[in-house]
C-alpha cells in the first residue's frame, strides 16, 4: 500500500512539474498587443539652426574631451606596468580576460571614467573594469580587477565601483562573475576603505545577500587574492583558480616569515593545487587562464535560466522582433539637440523622436503641464514610459508626472527619465510667488514619493542639466534608478554656474568693500560650479554609471532594457507558480 501511495505521489509531482513547465512556456508566448502610436514628425527647421549649431559645437568640444579621457583609461597603468603584468608575471590583461569570458565585445561597460582627477591622483577606471555582458547568451554582471593600475591595490574609488556593480547585479537579478587579481587595500587610505558601512566589508555582505536572493556568483582567481580579498572567491557559489598565477591566503609569505621564521613560496602557501586538492576552497583547477575562462563559461551554462530564444514562439514574431523600426531621423542629430545650457534647449520631443521605434510616441496629458512630457514609446521593441523635462517642473507638470509614474507602476512598464532640469530654484519675491512656490513644492514632493515608491525598473539619462530638487523628482542617483547615464554636455550641481546670484541674499551692502566681497564670493562660487558640474567630474566620482555619447543612447537603452527583462526568464518555483497563477 505504501509503495502504491509513493508511486501516486511521485506521479502527481511529475504531473505538476510538467504542468508548471507548460505554464511557464505559455506565459512566455504571451505577447503585448501591437501598438500604433502617433508619429513624432519633428525634423530640424531653419528656426532651430542657431541653437542647433551652438549645441553641435559644444558637443564636438565635449566629444574631444571624451576621446582624450578614453585614451587615458585605455592605457591602464601605463606601458611599464602593462609590460610587467604580461611579460614578467605571465598574465592576461583585464580586457583580454573579458574577451575570453564574454560572447563578444558588445558589452555595457559601467563607469569607465571613474577615478580620474581625484584628490589622491588618477586611478584609471578605478583600477577595475565593471559592466554587464553576455556569457553563453545570458546577461551577467562582471567585476574584473586591473592589476596594471597601482599594482592592483584597491583605493576608495575602487571599492565604490565594485559595490555599484554588485548593486546593478542585485537590482536586475544578474549572475555576477568576479575576476580577482588584487593586491588588497591601499594602506595609506585604509580609513576610507575599511571601516564604514559602504566600504570594503560591504562587498562580502552583498555576496551573502545575493546568495540568499539566489543570484548566482562565480569567481575566477587569476592573480593575488590576499587577506580580506580571499573571501570573494570563497563566498561565491563556484570558484575557478589558475595554476601558478592565482594565489589565495590571509597572510602572504613575507608575513609567514615574519611571524614564524619559515620560508614558503606563494604556490605552497595558497596556490591553485593546494586549494583544489587540500583545502577545497576552490571548485575547479585550471592550468592556463584560457582554460579557466572556458570553465567559467561552462559554469554559467549550468544556471537555471531559460533564455528568451528558448521560449517557444512563432517565426513571424521572432522576425518582427529582430526588425525593430528605426527612428525617422538619424541618431547623429542628437549631437545638436544636446543642450549647451538650459537656454539652448530645443523641444525634448525632438530627442524622443530620435530614440523611439519609428519615432512613434503616445503622449499622456499632452495639453496639461506642458513643461513635462510624458507618454509611451517603444525602444528596440521594449515598451517604456518616458518622463522628459521640457522646461521648469511647475505645479501642474509635477502633478502630471506623479500621475504618469503611478500609471506605469500599475501597468508594470519600465520608466525612462530624460533629465534637463531648471538651472536654479524659483525665487520668492512676492506673496503671490511664495504661494505658487509652496504649491510647486507640494506637487514636487508628491512626484518624488511616486518615483521613490514605484517598483518598476527605472533608467535615467541626463541630457542637459541635473540641478537642485528637480533632479530628485526626475529620478536622480539618490532615487536609485537601475541605470543612470550622462551625456558629455551634462551638468550636475545644486545650481548651475552663473545662477549663484539668485541664491544669495539681495545686495544690501552699504559700503563698497562689502559689495566687492559679495561679488568675489559670487565669482568664486560660479567658478567652482563650472568645474565641479562637468559630466566627467561627476563620472570620475561614480555619481552615475558612465558618460555615453548621444548617438549611442538608443543602443545603451536597448541593452539596459534587455538586461532588466532577463530576470523574468529565471526558472524557480516562485516564478513557475506565478506563471501558473497568471494562466
Amino acid at each position: 500500500m505504501y509503495r502504491s501511495i509513493a508511486r501516486t505521489t511521485a506521479a502527481a509531482a511529475a504531473h505538476q512539474r510538467r504542468f508548471l513547465r507548460h505554464a511557464s512556456a505559455a506565459a512566455g508566448r504571451r505577447r503585448a498587443p501591437p501598438s500604433a502610436f502617433p508619429v513624432l514628425d519633428l525634423p530640424l527647421r531653419d528656426i532651430h539652426k542657431h541653437v542647433y549649431d551652438a549645441n553641435l559645437r559644444n558637443s564636438n568640444d565635449c566629444h574631444e574631451k571624451y576621446l582624450e579621457l578614453n585614451e587615458k583609461v585605455t592605457k591602464g597603468g601605463g606601458e611599464r606596468a602593462v609590460a610587467r603584468h604580461t611579460r614578467r608575471n605571465g598574465k592576461l590583461l583585464a580586457k583580454d580576460r573579458l574577451r575570453l569570458l564574454l560572447d563578444d565585445d558588445d558589452f555595457l561597460e559601467l563607469s569607465r571614467f571613474a577615478g580620474l582627477g581625484l584628490p589622491y591622483g588618477d586611478i584609471p577606471s578605478a583600477g577595475c573594469l565593471t559592466g554587464v555582458g553576455r556569457i553563453n547568451g545570458l546577461w551577467c554582471a562582471f567585476i574584473a580587477n586591473d592589476a596594471t593600475v597601482k599594482g592592483g591595490t584597491a583605493y576608495p574609488i575602487t571599492v565604490k565601483k565594485q559595490l555599484r556593480a554588485q548593486e546593478v547585479a542585485i537590482h536586475n537579478r544578474l549572475p555576477c562573475v568576479y575576476l580577482v587579481d588584487s593586491g588588497g587595500a591601499f594602506l595609506p587610505l585604509q580609513s576610507e576603505i575599511f571601516p564604514d558601512k559602504n566600504q570594503g566589508g560591504r562587498t562580502f555582505y552583498n555576496e551573502a545577500i545575493m546568495s540568499a536572493m539566489k543570484i548566482p556568483q562565480v569567481s575566477v582567481v587569476c592573480g593575488s587574492c590576499t587577506a580580506g580579498g580571499a573571501y570573494i572567491p570563497t563566498m561565491a557559489e563556484e570558484a575557478v583558480m589558475v595554476h601558478r598565477i592565482g594565489t589565495m591566503f590571509l597572510g602572504g609569505p613575507p608575513l609567514v616569515k615574519a611571524a614564524t621564521g619559515e620560508e614558503v613560496t606563494p604556490e605552497e602557501l595558497g596556490g591553485a593545487r593546494l586549494h583544489a586538492e587540500a583545502s577545497g576552497c576552490v571548485d575547479h583547477f585550471a592550468r592556463e587562464e584560457e582554460e579557466a575562462f572556458a570553465c567559467a563559461r561552462n559554469v554559467i551554462s549550468t544556471l537555471n535560466f531559460a533564455l528568451p530564444e528558448d521560449v517557444d514562439e512563432d517565426e513571424e514574431t521572432t522576425r518582427k522582433r529582430k526588425e525593430d523600426e528605426k527612428p525617422l531621423y538619424g541618431s547623429e542629430e542628437l549631437l545638436g539637440l544636446a543642450p549647451k545650457s538650459y537656454n539652448y534647449s530645443l523641444d525634448v520631443k525632438m530627442v524622443i523622436s530620435r530614440l523611439a521605434d519609428g519615432s512613434r510616441f503616445q503622449e499622456f496629458k499632452a495639453l496639461f503641464g506642458t513643461t513635462l512630457i510624458t507618454g509611451f514609446a517603444k525602444i528596440c521593441g521594449h515598451l517604456v514610459g518616458i518622463v522628459a523635462n521640457n522646461g521648469e517642473l511647475s505645479y501642474p507638470a509635477a502633478l502630471k508626472g506623479s500621475h504618469f509614474v503611478q500609471l506605469c507602476d500599475q501597468r508594470d512598464i519600465p520608466l525612462l527619465f530624460l533629465q534637463n532640469t531648471a538651472p536654479s530654484a524659483a525665487c520668492t519675491r512676492s506673496v503671490a510667488q511664495a504661494e505658487m512656490n509652496s504649491n510647486r513644492l507640494k506637487a514636487q514632493g508628491s512626484m518624488m514619493s511616486a518615483v521613490a515608491c514605484a517598483s518598476v525598473p527605472k533608467i535615467t539619462v541626463v541630457i542637459g542639466g541635473c540641478h537642485g530638487a528637480d533632479s530628485y523628482a526626475m529620478c536622480g542617483r539618490s532615487f536609485d534608478p537601475n541605470f543612470l547615464f550622462l551625456w558629455p554636455n551634462a551638468r550636475v550641481s545644486v545650481t548651475a554656474a552663473g545662477h549663484v546670484g539668485s541664491l544669495l541674499h539681495p545686495d544690501t551692502a552699504e559700503l563698497p568693500q562689502e559689495e566687492e566681497d559679495r561679488n568675489k564670493m559670487e565669482h568664486d562660487l560660479n567658478r567652482t560650479l563650472e568645474k565641479e558640474s562637468s559630466a566627467f567630474f561627476s563620472s570620475a566620482r561614480l555619481w552615475d554609471d558612465g558618460v555615453i555619447l548621444p548617438q549611442d543612447t538608443r543602443r545603451v537603452l536597448r541593452d539596459c532594457l534587455e538586461i532588466i527583462k532577463q530576470q523574468q526568464y529565471q526558472l524557480s518555483t516562485h516564478k513557475l507558480q506565478s506563471a501558473l497563477l497568471r494562466i
